[in-house]
């Protein structure tokens, strides 16, 4: 397991994931605050989103978690532009939902997520040693679904679930360690982690 303060930075090709701080939330505060950011986040996101949300957020939940050795978070940034948060992603210990991730709409369709998706999946089974992955989401949640498709997850349960845009179907993905080993051993994509 992962200790407190052992948490390190992950690389991609072309993305640079330094771990989550708290002088980070003023430059996500207006990047996270669209809707077209949380209409498919858990309910637990409150809109409209407060002024403050990403701070309060940051400083009560997400870093003692991390802290604590529950839950790891890391900003992406372009490696071209490291001075620039342009999503987040999460893993956390928890049985029902261990990763979480957002990217400002602009950045869609590159396949940058997908390379964050890896490096933090690699994080999660490999330095963290956990044996199994699984990331519910909203069925509606098309672009969520395909990263999931992507990288070797299969879908595991469906259901009906609370979302920042109201009740709707869900579905929870899951890949274990030895599948994501063997997809990685397969995919040859260049997406692995620096």
């Amino acid at each position: 397991m992962n200790l407190p303060g052992e948490m390190r930075e992950l690389e991609t090709s072309r993305l640079w994931l330094p771990p989550l701080r708290l002088e980070d939330a003023v430059q996500v505060q207006p990047l996270f605050a669209r809707w077209d950011v949380v209409e498919f986040l858990n309910d637990r996101v409150p809109w409209p989103y407060p002024e403050d949300g990403v701070e309060a957020y940051y400083r009560e939940v997400a870093l003692p978690a991390m802290e604590r050795g529950e839950e790891w978070h890391w900003t992406l940034r372009l490696l071209e532009k490291p001075g620039e948060i342009i999503g987040a992603i999460g893993l956390f210990a928890n049985s029902g939902n261990n990763r979480g991730f957002w990217l400002a709409p602009e950045w869609h369709g590159r396949g940058l997520m997908t390379e964050a998706v890896c490096a933090v999946n690699d994080y999660w089974f490999e330095a963290l040693g956990f044996a199994v992955l699984r990331a519910p989401k909203a069925a509606a949640n098309v672009g969520s679904r395909r990263i999931s498709e992507k990288t070797g997850m299969r879908l595991v349960e469906t259901g009906e679930a609370g979302y920042v845009c109201g009740r709707l179907p869900s579905e929870t993905w899951e890949i274990t360690r030895d599948e994501w080993r063997a997809w990685r051993a397969r995919s040859g994509d260049g997406l692995h982690a620096k």
